[in-house]
């Protein structure tokens, strides 16, 4: 006896716009994780160059480096994926496609949040080097600024930009989620 049934076909076109915003944003991980390991540090045979490595475990300012990457990983690349998810839950499960205000209401989501997470996260990642490598010693390539000096000059000036970018990217979530309620309550 042949079996001849199908498998089942679940469409969802928003599912497929948040996997591939994780790909991109994966790619883009990738390509930080690269280039804070420095491999070409180990080419170069410059051992006073001051890597990214290096200002991570030099702890300090250097966490906002550490702390940026890790929440992209998490939010730009995880959260994304699994965000999908919710999409191919209502839309292909539940057979409600995305249309009209939910819609908007999804680009809403995928373009904020998108551009709240990389940005911000980017923005945390940049300063927490600079301020790493600003408070490494003069003799290790730095500048051996304090602390203090270090907030003062590099890092204060980066709270309110990466403080919006966040609430960008909160607004984008908020928006989604208003728009997951809308259309998984409709008939």
């Amino acid at each position: 006896m042949e079996n001849t049934t199908q498998p089942l076909a679940i469409k969802s076109r928003w599912a497929g716009r948040f996997i591939w915003a994780a790909v991109i944003e994966g790619f883009f991980a990738v390509v930080a994780t690269v280039l804070t390991l420095d491999p070409l540090q180990y080419l170069t045979g410059n051992p006073d160059y001051y890597s990214p490595a290096k200002v991570i475990a030099s702890n300090g300012a250097g966490t906002w480096f550490f702390t940026g990457y890790i929440s992209f990983l998490v939010v730009g690349v995880v959260a994304m994926a699994v965000t999908a998810i919710f999409y191919l839950y209502i839309e292909g499960i539940q057979g409600k496609p995305y249309k009209g205000v939910t819609n908007i209401l999804a680009w809403a989501h995928l373009l904020l949040m998108n551009i709240g997470v990389a940005g911000s996260m980017f923005l945390m990642m940049w300063g927490g080097y600079l301020a790493g490598w600003a408070s490494a010693p003069v003799s290790s390539g730095g500048e051996g600024l304090t602390s203090e000096q270090i907030h003062v000059q590099i890092l204060g000036h980066l709270t309110d930009p990466i403080g919006a970018l966040v609430l960008v990217a909160a607004l984008g979530a908020l928006l989604g989620g208003l728009g997951y309620l809308i259309r998984s309550r409709a008939r």
